[in-house]
């Protein structure tokens, strides 16, 4: 079903707050109405269009609209089994140019909950997540594998069917919307999640919990500085002192990062290089201080320079990082949708979504007799 979701507008309803009530409850008794009435063999699907302009970035989770809709879900006794996003707004409309237009839509697949589903704890809730998201989110990012049975990336669950289709990884530009999926199909099995004080957990709380598995990454000192400095300046200089102080908290240093080529330093300031700053006859095999941020900045650049050609033959050099520098791109295709930064985004979405293709020119590499990308004749 295709149900009208546009919250009320304040000024009608006295304040905010009295708006979202007026919006939950009204909610929770249409999708209570639709519980009632579905047939208990097929699933219901959701249509919900996600606005950029109702994000609260305090948390980076999700619009408040989005969650008092989740909540209604929850309320009307319906079990959510799946997210899909779909790209339905063109990003060249006039209307959104400039402006924090749709971001995209979302299919949501429920079933109605059994009526005698038990509550559980805080502390279960988040130990069943901790054995549910790393395996979504692997899927996820990396496509579903057609010689194993598993759940489609973008998709909770599939009821106990088997899914051996290839699929192409999520956009970053999704992933914070597909990875809700197999969070609220924990959460919403129960006919409640206790908290501490016994109070029923929040839909809001388990969103922020469930969107803390797209932020768990394990990067090598260099990077962490880089991500560090970042989120708080970007690609603009600073002074070297913070950078210093920074750099001895993730045990490296200003003076080996700039050798390694992901900084620059000097007259007592500090910025990061952008990609297209990068050396072009960079040589992974021969570098001895390669951090995933270089190495994932590097793979940027040859993409847009040499195309998935250029950056496989990067690829297939940099061996075991291949990992740590796909994960790094959603990392920061993340922060910076968060900062507002789309061209930076774009940047890293664009990687990923040629990842399928980057693959498999490294796995083939250069044609006999050709050069490759290094000066080697092969």
């Amino acid at each position: 079903m295709k149900h009208p979701t546009k919250r009320p507008a304040p000024y009608r309803h006295g304040s905010k707050e009295k708006a979202e009530n007026f919006f939950l409850t009204g909610m929770t008794q249409a999708m209570t109405s639709l519980a009632d009435q579905a047939h208990p063999a097929g699933p219901i699907t959701i249509y919900y269009a996600f606005k950029q302009a109702d994000t609260e970035k305090t948390d980076g989770t999700s619009s408040t609209g989005w969650e008092t809709f989740l909540e209604a879900v929850h309320r009307s006794g319906l079990q959510l089994s799946g997210t899909w996003p779909m790209r339905t707004e063109r990003a060249g409309r006039s209307i959104g140019n400039g402006t924090n237009a749709l971001a995209s839509s979302i299919v949501l697949v429920c079933r109605k909950r059994p009526a005698d589903a038990p509550s559980t704890s805080r502390r279960e809730f988040i130990r069943e997540l901790n054995g549910v998201l790393p395996e979504a989110l692997d899927e996820m990012t990396r496509g579903t594998d057609p010689g194993n049975a598993g759940v489609p990336p973008a998709s909770a669950s599939t009821g106990g069917q088997d899914a051996r289709v290839p699929r192409s990884p999520i956009a970053p530009v999704d992933l914070s919307q597909a990875i809700i999926g197999p969070g609220m199909a924990v959460f919403s099995k129960y006919a409640a999640v206790l908290e501490a004080d016994g109070t029923p957990m929040s839909v809001r709380t388990a969103l922020q919990l469930i969107n803390r598995f797209l932020a768990e990454d394990d990067f090598d000192a260099d990077t962490q500085f880089c991500l560090h400095w970042f989120e708080q300046h970007g690609w603009t200089e600073s002074v070297f002192g913070e950078a210093d102080v920074l750099a001895r908290s993730k045990s490296t240093s200003v003076d080996a990062m700039k050798e390694a080529g992901v900084l620059q330093s000097g007259s007592g300031k500090v910025r990061l290089l952008k990609w297209a700053e990068y050396p072009t006859d960079w040589d992974p095999r021969t570098d001895t201080r390669t951090p995933v941020w270089e190495a994932l900045h590097q793979l940027i650049r040859a993409l847009k320079q040499g195309g998935e050609s250029a950056s496989g033959a990067l690829l297939a050099a940099l061996g075991g990082k291949a990992e740590a520098v796909r994960q790094l791109a959603y990392r920061l295709y993340t922060l910076c949708e968060r900062l507002g930064q789309a061209e930076d985004a774009r940047a890293y979405n664009e990687l990923i979504t040629s990842w399928t293709g980057i693959e498999t020119a490294a796995s083939i590499g250069p044609k006999s007799g050709q050069t490759d990308l290094f000066g080697d004749n092969l």
